[in-house]
């Protein structure tokens, strides 16, 4: 089985970039020009803001989101007025963004346009669920682990992830650096009967007791560990931090004399913003982390270019990042996979 006929096998797909222009729209073009050519109805959004013709912030061009006729897409109501193709509005939806509503509509000619999704967790599965109830096989989600939002991508079944010189042009620096993004991935879920009610928590650090509960420590986010470090471990050694975590967190509980007791849930890997030492280093002392959700890592896709203007030598670093993670790296422009 190719790496693209395992994407199509799932109903839902993230395709998160690395950092911002490291390849992830050219990815996700790319993949969704596959499904129209195999005739596989894909339905796409994104956690925020993609498709600009300009990046915001480097001011270079980018690749605009090309949707095929018949591809499911949603959009804020700004944006969709600002469409080039022909489209069908399924649906105007009472969920808000600062762009406008939710637009759901059905590409009727192939054109351009740019995605503006939800930025909540919740809304972006109910999104996902609209779209497969409109017939869409395969939901695709545009997505960044650099993004600041409240939305994840961990909310789907499968993720392709994209890196590549932007974020470093060094090799074994972008080797690296994706290691640790590939490893956070693996991280186990968290079994417990609490999951869907943990699902719910928005801010806040609990304590999960022995006898099953969620004990509520009273502090508001880990990084005001400074003046809490006392409450910790009153009800046990099984936090969950609902939201961000640094360097101080994991600091701090590596030095514990019971760091091999202790169990750190987070809501997905999206939420750690602490350096690969300090990760490694708490894992190495005997600590565990689990994940509420998981998303499976189906392939790494590479953009040799820096829009700095650096090219990278593509063969040799998608060959290290191959034989680092153990899965299949792909520069599309030189080795498509559909």
């Amino acid at each position: 089985m190719s790496v693209f006929d395992e994407i199509l096998e799932n109903r839902s797909v993230s395709v998160v970039g690395m950092a911002k222009n490291a390849g992830k729209t050219e990815c996700l073009r790319y993949i969704l020009a596959g499904c129209a050519a195999r005739g596989h109805l894909a339905g796409v959004t994104s956690i925020g803001i993609d498709g600009e013709s300009l990046d915001q912030v480097t001011g270079t061009e980018k690749p605009e989101i090309v949707l095929n006729e018949g591809t499911l897409f949603v959009t804020a109501e700004n944006f969709y007025r600002e469409r080039r193709l022909t489209s069908e509005i399924l649906d105007v939806g009472n969920m808000q963004t600062a762009l406008g509503r939710l637009v759901v509509a059905r590409a009727v000619t192939t054109g351009k346009a740019v995605l503006a999704g939800p930025t909540a967790t919740g809304q972006v599965k109910g999104v996902i669920r609209q779209l497969q109830a409109l017939g869409a096989r395969t939901v695709f989600v545009d997505g960044a682990l650099s993004r600041k939002s409240l939305g994840s991508p961990a909310v789907t079944d499968a993720l392709v992830l994209s890196t590549g010189a932007a974020l470093s042009p060094n090799i074994g620096e972008l080797v690296r650096k994706t290691r640790f993004v590939y490893d956070l991935l693996k991280i186990p879920a968290f079994d417990s009967p609490l999951v869907p009610e943990m699902l719910e928590i928005e801010s806040g650090i609990f304590a999960v007791t022995g006898d099953g509960r969620l004990e509520d420590l009273g502090i508001s986010s880990a990084f005001l560990l400074e003046r809490n470090k006392s409450r910790l471990f009153e009800h046990g050694t099984t936090l969950f931090v609902s939201g961000a975590v640094g360097d101080n967190l994991f600091e701090f509980l590596r030095k514990q004399p019971q760091v091999s007791d202790i169990t750190l849930v987070l809501r997905d890997f999206t939420r750690i913003f602490a350096s690969p030492v300090s990760v490694y280093s708490f894992l190495q002392k005997g600590g565990k982390i689990r994940m509420l959700m998981s998303a499976r890592l189906l392939c790494v896709c590479l953009n040799p270019w820096s829009p700095t203007g650096y090219v990278m030598d593509s063969e040799k670093a998608c060959a290290a990042l191959s034989e680092t993670l153990g899965i299949p790296v792909y520069d599309i422009r030189k080795t498509p996979f559909v």
